[in-house]
């Protein structure tokens, strides 16, 4: 018996099969695609912790964070620091997630201090005098983005005299600075072994001490 051509045409596959799968917004999907778009917002939003009444807050990047606190610490009119990491894609980053050197995140200290005994500009000087501003991504030994040179300002007021403050340090220099000037974003406290690693070794933090800093684990 011959087969009828609705038989003979029901063999022959559908070019819609033959079509490449689609992704369906399905609801667990939306919740991923939504939840990823909440954390990146948070990751680059604006850090909003509150400082203590009548102090304002300033964050630098400048190498290793241990030593960088330490010198800070030292200053007259800086009432906290605490270091973390910062400017990165990754929410609530660990020490090594930003090792991996995938996460962008630099490693800061957020400085609190009291601007009727400690003005900007004397945090900057520290800042300058603290690392090598023209290496990219480099202090020293310590490679990688987590390492570059930064100043992340709150204010105008603070965005305007880090930009005049460099230019009058890249006056004085060969190679170009590459420290990057930026707004202040969400703020990821370190762990709390990094918190005061130094002074917690045995390195005075006292208020204008001089004896020279040494950022090495050895100290601890």
């Amino acid at each position: 018996e011959e087969p009828e051509l609705v038989d003979l045409l029901a063999t022959v596959p559908s070019p819609i099969a033959q079509e490449e799968p689609k992704l369906v917004d399905t609801p667990a999907r939306l919740q991923l695609i939504l939840l990823s778009m909440n954390l990146s917002s948070i990751t680059q939003g604006n850090d909003n912790d509150v400082p203590a009444p009548g102090n304002e807050f300033a964050q630098f990047a400048a190498g290793c964070f241990w030593g960088v606190e330490l010198a800070f610490q030292r200053v007259s009119g800086v009432t906290h620091t605490e270091v973390g990491y910062t400017q990165g894609f990754l929410h609530n980053p660990s020490y090594e997630d930003v090792c991996t050197n995938t996460t962008n995140h630099a490693e800061v200290v957020r400085v609190q201090y009291d601007p009727k005994e400690c003005n900007f500009e004397s945090l900057l000087d520290v800042f300058w005098s603290r690392h090598d501003p023209t290496t990219l991504n480099r202090q020293g030994k310590d490679v990688g983005t987590q390492y570059r040179s930064g100043i992340y300002f709150y204010t105008p007021e603070q965005e305007k005299l880090a930009a005049e403050s460099m230019e009058r340090h890249q006056q004085q220099m060969e190679s170009k600075i590459m420290t990057e000037i930026l707004p202040a974003k969400k703020f990821y406290r370190a762990e709390e072994y990094h918190q005061q690693y130094l002074s917690k070794g045995g390195q005075s933090c006292g208020i204008a001490c001089n004896s020279p800093l040494m950022c090495s684990a050895a100290t601890a």
